[in-house]
């Protein structure tokens, strides 16, 4: 097998490709090359056109080590795409951490995970270790909504339990409970008119998405649920009535009755608001992904809990407010947990991770594989 650099090495190369959603190609193909170099046949399925990324999902597998071997096959997942940076990636190792030497983000969301995955496998096959059956998946514009785990089919996969890496948090928590998450678009519609001249011939849109928004209920609702607007755009002058003004919001809780009370309560107010500015709303309701929770019992919850403890760390289950790739794996009806990998202040400018942690979970992963061969 040829040297390959180790998770930290392979870290630094693939934090310094910028690949924002929808521009994973060049990290997705340094990737194959890694795959290829252990002597891995990857798929990439068709998802890349239907999702507007310039990569598929790729899927590759390791067969168990022996015929009949006992045990859980066991899939591994990381997203290939990070935040959009502001300014070039210039990854750098500082007193036992990786940081970026820029002002942007460093992309160890997800990209650490991958080199972690990617290392682990490469000692799987280099030390001849005896596993189950291994599964190694990469998905693009995870960032935007999980898009490309929605578009995996998942009955190319054998394994029926799965790990992500895709956790901002100390090694050893398990996030066994992840909220669902509405998206709420809506695009309030008005009349143009000269602002000085003839106000009142005009219809403000902008006034009326403002109204919305003064009515919703904003950040932590309660310690299920939190609802947030993300985004505002519209009008087209200083001196033009605006005719057109688009809200992008979204709501998440771990109670499925709550979440659907508050994405009721948002449609509402778009629609009073827009009656009352005399305007129109055109609304757009999605489920962006469905919650999920573990029991410490759970097969996928207990083969974590173990592979942690192997490494030496407290296995803990926390209630998450985010959602990951994980979510949808749940979804389709295969267990899928997020661990937590050592990231800290991810998608900011001070976004770091520690090298000890990189080195860590290549550890945990081994211990996960050894766990699940056990089953």
């Amino acid at each position: 097998m040829p040297a390959l650099p180790d998770a930290l090495g392979l870290f630094l190369e693939l934090a310094a490709i910028p690949s924002p959603p929808g521009e994973e190609r060049a990290v997705a193909d340094r990737v194959l090359a890694y795959l290829d170099a252990l002597g891995l046949e990857a798929t990439e399925d068709e998802a890349g056109p239907r999702i507007g990324s310039t990569m598929g999902n790729i899927v590759v597998r390791i067969p168990p080590s022996s015929e009949g071997t006992a045990g859980v096959p066991i899939f591994l997942c990381a997203h290939l795409d990070t935040v959009r940076p502001t300014a070039a990636i210039e990854p750098v190792v500082e007193d036992g951490l990786v940081r970026n030497a820029q002002p942007t983000i460093l992309g160890a969301d997800n990209k650490a995970a991958v080199a972690v995955m990617l290392e682990a496998s490469r000692r799987v096959l280099a030390e001849g270790r005896e596993h189950a059956g291994l599964e190694l998946v990469f998905t693009p514009k995870e960032e935007t909504g999980l898009e490309g785990a929605h578009e995996l089919d998942p009955a190319g996969l054998a394994a029926r339990v799965g790990f992500v890496y895709d956790h901002a948090g100390p090694i050893g928590e398990i996030v066994a409970a992840a909220p669902s998450s509405t998206s709420i678009d809506a695009v309030f519609v008005g009349r143009a008119a000269h602002a000085g001249m003839h106000p009142e011939e005009g219809r403000s849109a902008i006034y009326a998405a403002a109204r919305a928004i003064g009515d919703l209920r904003l950040g932590r609702i309660d310690p299920e649920t939190t609802a947030n607007v993300g985004e505002i755009s519209g009008g087209t002058a200083r001196n033009i009535v605006p005719d057109r003004c688009a809200v992008v919001a979204e709501a998440r809780s771990h109670d499925d009755a709550k979440l659907a009370e508050v994405v009721q309560e948002m449609v509402d107010a778009c629609t009073f608001a827009a009656a009352l500015a005399e305007c129109e709303v055109e609304l757009e309701v999605e489920e962006q992904y469905r919650g999920y929770r573990f029991r410490p019992e759970d097969e996928v919850f207990r083969l974590a809990a173990a592979a942690l403890s192997a490494s030496g760390f407290e296995p803990r289950g926390i209630p998450a407010g985010g959602g990951a790739d994980a979510n949808v794996f749940n979804a389709t009806g295969r267990p899928c947990a997020n661990l937590a990998n050592g990231m800290t202040r991810i998608h900011s400018a001070d976004e770091h991770i520690a090298v000890a942690d990189l080195e860590a979970m290549v550890d945990v992963t081994l211990n996960l594989v050894e766990a699940a061969r056990h089953g």
